[in-house]
């Protein structure tokens, strides 16, 4: 009967100095600096794999385990597979009980619900943003005068790996160049 710690930070700058105080009495304790929207927590895989019948899963917060409320699902899934526990410390939850069970699948559905309300707002904010005239996306490298004497070049016969060299600039991008249709030079 092991009580396992899992603790996660989104990116290399955060720091897992809180959680691992919060997480101080686990016997063991799995660590990752990564985040979870690419899919991948090989750390988190790992503490999983580790973890055996009637041990404890600790975490500070649902947020540090699971990507999503379909994740989190599988984990909890997985867990109750291998009959371990799960403890969530912040949210004062433990699936060891009924009541534990239920209060953890409240919040998982609550945080996935304030997830998508995030990203809704988020898409409303860059719509706003596009009507007043907020441009995205990185900046061209090339104005229209350098576009016109890279499409001219290219149709004398300059190769496209010269023309990257001296343009510093990727394959693709030079192809966009090359098939954009050429703009008035004001001079």
């Amino acid at each position: 009967m092991a009580i396992v710690g899992y603790a996660r930070v989104s990116s290399v700058g955060q720091t897992l100095d809180v959680q691992l105080d919060k997480l101080g009495h686990c016997d063991k304790i799995f660590q990752e600096k990564k985040s979870a929207a690419n899919g991948k927590q090989p750390r988190l895989e790992a503490c999983l794999e580790y973890v055996r019948e009637e041990d404890t899963l600790v975490v500070t917060r649902l947020d540090r385990l699971a990507r999503s409320t379909l994740h989190l699902c599988q984990i909890a899934a997985e867990l109750e597979r291998k009959q371990v526990h799960l403890q969530v410390l912040d949210q004062n939850i433990n699936t060891g009980d009924a009541t534990g069970r239920l209060l953890f699948n409240m919040l998982g559905a609550i945080a996935q619900f304030e997830t998508e309300i995030r990203a809704e707002r988020q898409r409303d904010g860059i719509q706003k943003a596009k009507e007043w005239g907020v441009k995205f996306g990185k900046r061209k490298k090339l104005n229209p005068q350098q576009v016109a004497e890279l499409q001219e070049r290219r149709e004398q016969g300059v190769l496209i790996k010269t023309l990257m060299q001296d343009y510093d600039l990727s394959k693709s991008s030079v192809y966009r160049y090359l098939n954009q249709e050429a703009e008035v030079v004001k001079e």
